[in-house]
């Protein structure tokens, strides 16, 4: 019993340590954080028996807890539910092309604008964001936008400017006076701000989709497609972590010289336990942490235990409510909301 929990203790804090270290300098790095939770666990269990036990080795597993604090409150939160709140509403959605579900079960794509228009949202951003100005039922800027008076940016990442595209968008109630490209990559991914007036306060709106997965979530649903999945998939999150490495420098030099209190969203396809989190929470403040509760998955398919869609702000914003719309099935993620207010918001 003594060398396993030592060994656990050791390998535990390994893990803790690897959130720090950047994929680009050790690129299996970004492997090592997916294994934090089972470790917890482990420690947790040990603590229980060697207390019941009477053995002083208690104290190895309960300073591994101790030390990975930080893990728990990335994991779970218990907030009161603040539904009706004064503030700045905003909302990110992955909203995978408007035809997830469409596409696989023969729903209408307008029910997933009806429920966006409902959104009583003053910002929302979107990922994978498909605009086709040749059929008006799928002309989203127009309905999102224009027919509930919202002002839009939106950089294509992919397609034809006058016919169909995909890319970032961000609609504003409130009027965009600045905007502009972080960067792009192939395909979906990318980052854009948008600077909007707030009565009398600017606010910096980043939406961001870093590096994608890429995950077959499908071949994962049984053992057979695990074990003929597991190679292909643990090569794709090596990569994906080291292209995500890469993408947030470009993203948080940006944020860093931002003029203005800034608020991040997007799907930025990392755990809480990676890099890329806690890269960001050195300076920023997630609002899941501040305001959520439960969980917060925000993945919607066979690998439901993630929470890869992130809203981050500056520490002058204070999240107030933050919610996940686990109701909210047309995509192959669930819409996130938060609430901030800050001192001179009126």
């Amino acid at each position: 019993m003594k060398v396993i929990t030592w060994l656990i203790f050791a390998v535990t804090l390994v893990l803790f340590a690897s959130v720090f270290i950047s994929p680009e300098y050790f690129k299996y790095v970004g492997l090592l954080p997916f294994f934090i939770p089972v470790f917890l666990l482990l420690n947790l269990f040990l603590v229980v028996i060697l207390i019941l036990s009477w053995r002083k080795l208690a104290f190895l597993p309960l300073l591994a807890l101790i030390l990975g604090y930080k893990f728990f409150l990335a994991t779970f939160q218990i907030h009161p539910k603040n539904e009706r709140v004064d503030g700045l509403k905003v909302l990110t959605y992955n909203a995978h092309m408007f035809y997830y579900k469409s596409k696989s079960e023969g729903t209408a794509d307008a029910n997933v604008f009806t429920w966006l228009q409902d959104q009583e949202a003053d910002v929302k951003v979107f990922q994978e964001f498909y605009q086709d100005n040749t059929t008006p039922s799928r002309d989203a800027v127009k309905i999102l936008g224009k027919n509930s008076n919202y002002k839009v940016s939106y950089h294509i990442t992919d397609g034809n400017p006058t016919k169909r595209s995909n890319g970032l968008a961000i609609f504003s109630k409130y009027p965009i006076i600045n905007d502009g490209k972080v960067f792009d990559a192939q395909g979906t991914n990318g980052a854009i701000f948008a600077d909007i007036m707030v009565n009398s306060d600017t606010i910096r709106i980043y939406n961001a989709h870093l590096e994608s997965m890429r995950i077959d979530s499908d071949g994962l649903e049984n053992i057979e497609g695990v074990k003929e999945n597991y190679r292909q998939t643990l090569g794709k999150l090596q990569r994906g972590s080291l292209a995500r490495s890469k993408q947030l420098k470009v993203l948080l030099e940006h944020m860093d010289n931002s003029p203005h209190p800034l608020i991040l969203m997007g799907d930025l396809n990392e755990i809480p336990y990676s890099y890329t989190y806690f890269k960001l929470s050195e300076n920023y403040e997630n609002a899941f942490e501040k305001a959520g509760t439960g969980f917060g998955f925000t993945y919607n398919r066979i690998l439901f235990f993630l929470r890869i869609d992130h809203i981050f702000s500056s520490p002058s914003l204070q999240a107030v409510q933050f919610k996940t719309h686990r109701e909210v099935d047309y995509s192959d993620h669930y819409p996130v909301t938060a609430t901030f207010s800050w001192d001179s918001f009126e």
